[in-house]
């Protein structure tokens, strides 16, 4: 009765978006900006995930228009009239009827307009069954009650015990999980899959599957795996974040969002690899070259050796910073090989010195890396004879790394290796992959394997991408270094844009250990962070087509469930003259949530994706337990999507659509 009530009252409201024409760059401003930006051949047609060409090749011409009437699509103006839902059903109606006059030229994609303040529930639901949509009311009903949110995994475990296997995978699959979960194994989600293709939506997978250890379990097998067996030594310059902590060793200490991988074994790492490869197959066969696997690097070898990894990065900056002053990587000091050569004049004629030299990785602007970074991802280096750097007083080489015993050394090349089978895959099937970003005591290892991937994969198209949260306060200069890279070394660049799932344990674990705090001190300092990256990508892309070199060299997605920011995305796509069928901007959201967002940006000819979790009913409920915990983090977008489901549902009752069947006919872009 309550829902019936909630139907009756439900108004929703339609906005009309106007605007101004973007405007074209003068010829001689792009004349400058091409001459002062470096040309580079190695055209292609594939990134931001879009590996395959759509079945058709036509795309959306001249200016897009709204579901509530033929007006351009523009973004700089809202006016919002209120509008019951028959008065949007009319308009939406009255549409219908134009297109079928006029219908789209024959071979030519659906396409929908897009009404960016994304308050149209017929856009954000026609993919969905009415059971679907009341399941998925139900859902949001739970996640708004703070008390059964916070004992959910207790509660789920005793309806476990209580109903048995077979009615507790019952209740699931008629509720959280069928709402947040596409399915139990590569084969029994193709038709989620086709259906989200059908409404021009494509996927980014993940075997959702954890272990549902203790926190005293996990906190041990961390502390284990993250202690060389030479022990932990603390030496001269060593710092304190990339050294385990037992506090902070349960990693999902605060994380209601990223799924978390505890290092058990070698053969565990295997297994996991094993995992992503399928997951690879089951995109491949699933959607036609334009799907998405995410991985963590976590999941394939032992925490210790990116920690060491990561903490041999920022001391050579600090090395660096000491050297020349200034603060950031190698790459911003704009150094010369003879800069180098100068500092350590005075060494004299010193054998390991000019052998350090020559392993110097330089171009014709300059020192890019002081290590040849290159050589780890190709199995057979030996990090403890890497990274060693000239002592400026002494002349003699001192490691920037522990020594690292020849077991450990296997296991860091076992890691390697494994990447390198997951992204060779990758690349044979036309499947992209998606390296989460994880906690920042591992981001920097992480950040530099990946790059390197990409050096040595994203040749002729963007296979690899990297993920940037953009809580943390460096996000701007890293990712303005990692493009300053992939153009002097010519490779196509990937990038993945979230806010971040890390910050209270970060802030704590920071104020702990005595280190600066990582993450910016505001949300809105986030956003501008987030908005400043975005803009900044996009700027280098502009150049390169005004340069007509390939655009599709950088490719970035915004992984974002946050109504202003996708709308920042698009205001600044039209802006600049960067079009949906550029295919070099793309859009993210979980699955499960912020329907409203992604499903009206695939359907309206927008590079849209939802992230796909699958595996057993009981295996994925420590995934479900952080959706819920994650949902109850966010009323507001709650409250929203539960209004524009209700409305949608009303609509359908009165119209006697209980009974809808979803059929698309969109091709994703």
């Amino acid at each position: 009765m309550a829902l019936l009530r909630s139907l009756s009252s439900q108004r929703t409201a339609i906005s009309l978006v106007y605007g101004r024409n973007s405007s074209k760059s003068s010829n001689s401003v792009a004349a400058a900006a091409c001459r002062s930006y470096h040309q580079r051949g190695n055209r292609s047609s594939a990134t931001c995930g879009d590996g395959a060409a759509p079945e058709s090749a036509s795309g959306i011409n001249g200016a897009r228009y709204l579901h509530s009437g033929n007006r351009p699509l523009q973004a700089s103006t809202l006016v919002q009239p209120d509008l019951v839902a028959g008065d949007a059903v009319k308009r939406t109606a009255k549409q219908c009827s134009s297109q079928e006059q006029n219908p789209s030229p024959a071979g030519s994609p659906q396409r929908d307009p897009l009404d960016v303040t994304f308050n149209d529930p017929i856009a954000a639901f026609k993919s969905k069954t009415t059971g679907e949509l009341m399941r998925a009311y139900l859902v949001y009903m739970i996640c708004s009650s703070e008390k059964l949110v916070e004992h959910n995994m207790t509660l789920l475990k005793l309806a476990r015990n209580l109903l048995g296997q077979r009615l507790f995978v019952l209740l699931m699959k008629s509720s959280f999980y069928g709402h947040f979960v596409a399915g139990e194994n590569r084969h029994t989600i193709v038709p989620a899959l086709e259906r989200l293709r059908s409404f021009g939506v494509k996927p980014i997978l993940d075997y959702s599957v954890e272990e549902d250890i203790s926190q005293e379990e996990a906190e041990k097998r961390e502390v284990e795996s993250s202690v060389s067996s030479a022990g932990d030594r603390k030496e001269e310059g060593s710092m304190p974040q990339y050294h385990v902590d037992k506090s902070f060793a349960d990693r999902r200490y605060k994380v209601s969002s990223a799924r978390t991988y505890f290092y058990l074994n070698e053969a565990t790492c295997e297994r996991n690899m094993e995992i992503f490869i399928k997951c690879l197959e089951a995109v491949s066969g699933a959607t036609f070259g334009t799907g998405i696997t995410a991985i963590k690097l976590t999941a394939l070898g032992r925490p210790q050796l990116l920690l060491q990894l990561s903490e041999v990065i920022m001391r050579t900056r600090k090395y660096m910073e000491d050297m020349v002053g200034g603060q950031g990587n190698v790459l911003t000091h704009h150094k010369t090989i003879k800069d180098l050569e100068k500092y350590y004049a005075t060494l004299g004629d010193n054998k390991d010195v000019k052998e350090f030299l020559n392993n110097v990785t330089s171009d014709k602007e300059g020192i890019l890396h002081l290590f040849p970074w290159s050589g780890i991802v190709d199995e057979d280096s030996q990090l403890s004879d890497t990274f060693r750097v000239p002592d400026p007083q002494t002349g003699q080489m001192r490691r920037l790394i522990s020594q690292i015993p020849p077991k450990e050394e296997e296991m860091f090349r076992n890691m390697i290796r494994r990447l390198n089978t997951i992204v060779k895959a990758a690349a044979d099937l036309d499947v992209r992959i998606m390296v989460d970003a994880e906690q920042t005591y591992f981001q920097p290892a992480i950040s530099r394997i990946t790059l390197e991937m990409m050096r040595k994969y994203n040749k002729d198209k963007a296979i690899v991408f990297n993920t940037y949260q953009c809580y943390l306060r460096e996000t701007f200069r890293e990712v303005n270094t990692d493009l300053e890279q992939a153009k002097r070394q010519n490779f196509y660049f990937g990038a993945k844009l979230v806010r971040g799932a890390y910050m209270d344990q970060e802030r704590d674990r920071a104020k702990s250990l005595g280190y600066p705090d990582p993450v910016n001190p505001t949300f809105e300092a986030t956003t501008e962070m987030y908005h400043k990256t975005l803009s900044e990508c996009l700027r280098r892309i502009k150049l390169m087509k005004d340069c007509d070199d390939d655009a599709r060299k950088i490719g970035i997605m915004v992984a974002s469930h946050n109504e202003d920011t996708v709308r920042f995305a698009i205001q600044q796509m039209k802006e600049i003259g960067i079009s949906p069928e550029d295919k070099v901007i793309c859009f993210g959201q979980l699955l499960g949530m912020c329907d409203y967002i992604t499903f009206p940006l695939g359907q309206a000819g927008y590079s849209a994706y939802k992230y796909i979790p699958y595996g057993p009913v009981e295996e994925v409920l420590p995934y479900l337990s952080r959706r819920a915990q994650e949902n109850k983090g966010v009323l507001k977008k709650i409250k929203k999507e539960k209004r524009l489901l209700l409305s949608e549902i009303r609509r359908r009752l009165l119209r006697g659509q209980l009974f809808y069947k979803p059929k698309g006919n969109y091709v994703p872009i």
